[in-house]
């Protein structure tokens, strides 16, 4: 992945030669603290050598030393409160510019959300409601018990209609009708010319009589 370029800006440049200060004057500060150590070590080697007035000398140097230290960690004080003074100046402005964009984009939206258009709105909706609520009111409360047997009835009607429509036609041509001759058994038959013989004539007897031999033989 490679490194995003930053833009590097005046106030980038200015709070970066504030803190090299700052660095430079610690650095110094250090070497001050160091020669008042040395001045202490010189008054005390003085001293053991009876150098009473070379040991005086060394102790005014070390105090001029520690005043030095102390004007130096004022200004470094100073360096650093004014550093982040910057730091914080341009995060707020950094952060009031993200505040106005956000702020114009929000006025773009409101413009195309207009409070006439956001009413009118809920008032279409409110309407559309009413509307609904009258006729489910209508369709509940204004049927009665007839209105219901009527539309019961309608809907029977419409089902056997329907029903109706499903069923085949009925043939319209005549059927004809074709004479089917029954056959008897011998025992009916016999009873049935018994019963014509006696409105016969004789030789329907004589018949009779030679039919009966003929199924004897038959029989045999």
């Amino acid at each position: 992945m490679g490194s995003k370029n930053t833009k590097i800006t005046s106030h980038d440049r200015t709070i970066l030669e504030l803190k090299l200060q700052r660095d430079k004057l610690k650095q110094k500060q250090k070497r001050i603290l160091g020669m008042s150590n040395e001045a202490t070590e010189v008054a005390r080697e003085a001293l053991r050598q009876g150098n009473k007035s070379g040991a005086l000398l060394a102790l005014k140097k070390k105090k001029y030393q520690q005043r030095l230290s102390e004007k130096t960690e004022t200004q470094i004080m100073n360096l650093e409160e004014l550093t982040q003074s910057i730091e914080f100046s341009l995060l707020e402005k950094d952060i009031l510019s993200r505040l106005d964009a956000g702020n114009s984009i929000l006025k773009e939206l409101n413009k195309e959300m207009s409070i006439e258009n956001v009413e009118k709105l809920l008032e279409d909706t409110q309407d559309a409601i009413s509307y609904q609520n009258e006729i489910s009111e209508l369709l509940s409360g204004k049927i009665t018990s007839e209105d219901e047997e009527e539309i019961l009835n309608e809907l029977r009607e419409i089902t056997a209609d329907q029903l109706a429509q499903q069923l085949p036609d009925v043939p319209t041509t005549e059927i004809p009708i074709v004479p089917v001759k029954l056959s008897l058994p011998e025992e009916e038959e016999e009873e049935e010319e018994e019963l014509s013989e006696e409105h016969a004539e004789p030789s329907s007897s004589i018949q009779k009589e030679t039919r009966k031999e003929r199924r004897q033989l038959v029989a045999a």
